[in-house]
């Protein structure tokens, strides 16, 4: 796979830019603030349909402009499909593939298979547990696109039953009682819903765990192993939802998650809050017997975020579509050693996009396209 075209209008900083683009090395080259990472945004963003930079799609709209368009020509087991994104402030975002509408924005996830690396990625191993979350899900969503709508409906389940403890917790405050059915029928969407993403998380762990002891034994063969360890707010009860093969049982994870839902009600209405779900899990990554977050030095640090992308792309390239490799000014960050073994990588990709402020943080074997950004302007030289 690799994307062939990249067209952006009025995306970040850029009012208009058109690139073509091969397979193999592609490297733009310009000082900070000239737009380079822009563009490596863009195509993250037709990937996964979010930034690894903002929340919100308000920034990706250059100032003074109503929305953004971002077009991709990709190029996957030789055909071609044109992906365009529109992106509107405060709108939902539209899509188009051939130029044709499709009826769901989450249709296009999937069309384009991006693994970025960037500075941004320290956070997954220092930051809270809502970037670990971030990462699993993304990546569930490469793999298996129908995982997004699992997503969407437990997020909009969690919102609903949110608002309904609010309610209820107050009524019962206020008079003493309150109407719980509602409430009953909203934990069986939540546990239904949840019990599919949990599992699915569960999975991809067990795969995912091989991968980053590799990467991570490769990047920074002197530290202690690395491991990953889901933390699910089922606690011990997560057990009973995974079979002794190890893969998860999806209705007995729904089963636990409705118990543990009745167990802790109580504090839910008092509290206003949903205390059971993926979402209030985590990925813990371990090094040796300790916790990499707090315990890890910078240098280990940065090994393990790397290491989480690269077990990441070497995970969808098993899978048959290989990814585009993105690499956000990440080399100027990384020691000798640690700039080799990814240079390795990313020379054995069908494509790699890099950016850089310098040439000479471009490891010498990366030899292909080169570009120079400046004044809004991207030339190949």
């Amino acid at each position: 796979m690799y994307a062939r075209q990249l067209e952006v209008t009025d995306f970040r900083s850029w009012e208009h830019a058109r690139l073509e683009l091969e397979p193999g090395i592609s490297v733009f080259i310009g000082a900070n603030g000239q737009g380079k990472t822009n563009l490596l945004e863009a195509l993250g963003y037709l990937s996964t349909l979010s930034s690894h930079r903002v929340a919100s799609n308000a920034p990706l709209v250059r100032q003074g402009a109503a929305r953004a368009v971002v077009r991709a020509a990709v190029v996957h087991a030789g055909r071609e499909l044109t992906l365009e994104l529109e992106i509107t402030p405060g709108r939902p975002n539209r899509a188009r593939i051939n130029r044709s509408p499709v009826p769901r924005l989450r249709d296009v996830v999937g069309v384009l298979r991006t693994v970025l690396f960037a500075p941004e990625d320290l956070a997954l191993v220092r930051g809270d547990p809502a970037q670990r979350r971030r990462f699993l899900d993304e990546l569930l969503v490469l793999r298996v696109p129908r995982l997004a709508g699992v997503h969407a409906d437990y997020d909009k389940v969690l919102r609903q039953r949110v608002a309904l403890l609010k309610s209820a917790g107050a009524s019962r405050r206020s008079s003493g009682t309150a109407d719980l059915r509602t409430l009953d029928v909203w934990d069986g969407h939540l546990a239904r819903h949840g019990a599919e993403l949990l599992g699915a998380r569960l999975d991809l762990v067990v795969e995912l765990a091989p991968y980053v002891d590799a990467a991570y034994r490769a990047v920074a063969p002197e530290s202690a192993a690395a491991h990953l360890e889901y933390r699910s707010s089922l606690g011990d009860a997560v057990q009973s939802g995974v079979h002794e093969t190890g893969k998860a049982d999806v209705e007995a994870l729904e089963v636990a998650m409705l118990a543990e839902l009745g167990r802790v009600r109580g504090a839910e209405l008092e509290r206003g809050v949903c205390l059971v779900g993926p979402h209030r899990d985590d990925l813990e990554l371990g090094l040796g017997q300790l916790p990499a977050k707090g315990y890890a030095s910078h240098g280990e640090s940065w090994s393990f975020a790397l290491a989480l992308r690269l077990a990441s792309y070497q995970l969808l390239r098993s899978g048959g579509a290989e990814p585009v490799l993105l690499l956000d000014d990440v080399f100027a960050e990384l020691d000798t050693y640690r700039r080799a073994r990814l240079a390795e990588v990313a020379k054995a990709a069908e494509q790699a996009v890099i950016t850089a402020a310098v040439p000479e943080d471009v490891p010498a074997q990366l030899q292909g396209a080169r570009f120079g950004v400046h004044n809004g302007e991207v030339r190949r030289v």
